[in-house]
């Protein structure tokens, strides 16, 4: 049986010999090359956090503005049109606080618009996770397929970068193509296929850890990879606080140009081997649909998977409605400009706390060989963090949660990432079952936004929002306890 040069059990002499450039060339034809060391691993890591940092700011700066916004607009004309087109919602929204607590007592014009505006809220809270949702759902189905796909490709720039290319530059014109879209049915379809596309993209370039990267530089890098994402999250919510204000939805056309310029260069700079040469066992369907379920027959691999569906699940649901929450939950209530340039303040307040847990965890777990409970020292601290908001409704508690919960996820990231790259329980598949692992990341988000738009339609507030994220977090918490791997 063939040895894989990430395998643990197999000493580093007994493989391929290191180039000065600190590179062991593949001894299976076709396949990758490991970064061991030296120039080509800086190289790499370097490379690696650009580009997922390129796809965060999409995540962070689309996801937590761009989106909210458009749908905002679209579901305002909606609800408020003609003679009441001209309604301040901040104002609006006073009113209703006041009325609530029996301060004020509303006229009969008023009556009127805040059942409107109680009608619009939930509207637009339902519209946005139906966006979310759906594109993330989507995304759950492909991803895993082009995980498969991308272990069987044959090309002269390797397996995974023909994949990461046309991903990229499919999902950028789709993108561009959201910012026009008319209506929110139409905005769901765009920003489905473009949410699918720039996956197709980032799936394998995540399959590259297990390809080049060996298991003990494995917590290292993907805290640096880690470090990218979140780093491109902040960016990307600050630079479209900050675009927004300049350019308004034309931000768009400013990350699909990032995303492409920074996948081509991961590709030119990090070069793969050809993968011409691989030898591919011949494609049958019952093999190719029982493959996606082998990982999850691994006891460790399955409880991960699990927790991270949890843990994304809770995570999904504490943000999905942040935008709102500035203008409807927290007290006193924010207008659209305050809350658009709220949110950015909010990703930069977890900044620093969360650049150092990465740095500190991914290193650490690499340093004391242990990742399990660094992943649930991680949850517990996230699930404390939900129940700050739901104790004191404002601004500020905001902050502190956005700090206590970036500390928490800093840790998580490249631990989690690291641990289930350790629990594969086949390396040459890793493509197909990390792509299976990520359907657990889409799994969780696209669950995330439909429960708590649910809730909020349901409950006519925010409050059990997060009384949701906490039961969940803390359940991904429960749920790796039984992993064995230390």
């Amino acid at each position: 049986m063939m040895t894989s040069a990430n395998d643990p059990g197999t000493p580093e002499d007994d493989l391929a010999p290191v180039s000065v450039a600190g590179v062991r060339d593949p001894i299976t034809p076709g396949s990758s090359p490991t970064y061991v060391r030296g120039r080509a691993l800086r190289r790499y890591a370097l490379w690696y956090a650009l580009a997922a940092a390129a796809f965060a700011a999409i995540w962070g700066g689309v996801g937590s503005l761009l989106l909210p916004n458009q749908v905002q607009i679209l579901e305002f004309a909606n609800f408020f049109s003609g003679g009441d087109a001209g309604v301040d919602l901040q104002a609006l929204t006073s009113l209703r606080d006041a009325v609530a607590a029996g301060t004020t007592t509303a006229t009969a014009e008023q009556s009127r618009l805040l059942a409107i505006l109680a009608s619009f809220d939930a509207s637009r809270a339902q519209s946005l996770a139906m966006v979310a949702s759906i594109g993330l759902a989507a995304t759950m189905i492909v991803q895993p397929l082009i995980g498969v796909f991308s272990d069987r490709t044959r090309s002269r720039l390797g397996r995974r970068a023909p994949w990461m290319l046309v991903g990229a530059l499919v999902g950028a014109a789709f993108l561009v193509g959201v910012r026009f879209a008319p209506t929110v049915a139409i905005l769901v379809v765009l920003w489905t296929i473009a949410s699918v596309a720039l996956n197709a993209a980032l799936s394998p370039m995540t399959a590259t850890l297990a390809d080049r990267i060996p298991e003990r530089r494995l917590g290292t890098i993907s805290g640096i990879g880690g470090f990218g994402s979140f780093f491109g999250g902040v960016l990307g919510s600050v630079g479209a606080g900050a675009a927004l204000s300049l350019i308004g939805l034309d931000t768009y056309f400013v990350f699909a140009g990032a995303v492409v310029v920074f996948v081509m260069l991961f590709v030119a700079r990090v070069r793969d081997r050809s993968s011409r040469e691989m030898v591919v066992a011949p494609f049958a369907w019952k093999t190719f649909l029982l493959g996606f379920t082998y990982a999850l027959r691994s006891r460790d691999y399955r409880w991960v998977w699990i927790a991270r569906v949890l843990l994304t699940f809770g995570y999904g649901v504490s943000g999905a409605l942040g935008f709102f929450m500035l203008q409807s939950y927290v007290r006193p209530a924010l207008s659209q400009a305050e809350a658009a340039a709220t949110v950015p303040l909010l990703a930069v307040a977890g900044l620093p706390s969360t650049v150092v847990a990465i740095v500190l965890a991914g290193f650490l777990s690499d340093r004391f060989r242990r990742r399990k409970s660094f992943v649930f020292a991680a949850s517990v601290l996230m699930a404390s963090a939900m129940l700050i908001p739901l104790v004191s409704p404002t601004v500020t508690s905001l902050f502190l949660q956005a700090v206590i919960a970036g500390f928490a996820f800093g840790i998580y990231i490249p631990v989690d990432q690291a641990l289930m790259v350790d629990v594969l329980p086949d390396q040459t598949a890793a493509g197909r079952d990390l792509g299976v692992a990520a359907v657990a990341t889409n799994f969780g988000q696209a669950l995330g936004p439909a429960l708590a738009g649910g809730v909020v339609a349901a409950s006519g507030g925010y409050a059990l929002v997060w009384v949701s994220a906490f039961v969940l977090v803390a359940a991904a918490a429960l749920a790796i306890l039984p992993v064995r791997r230390r």
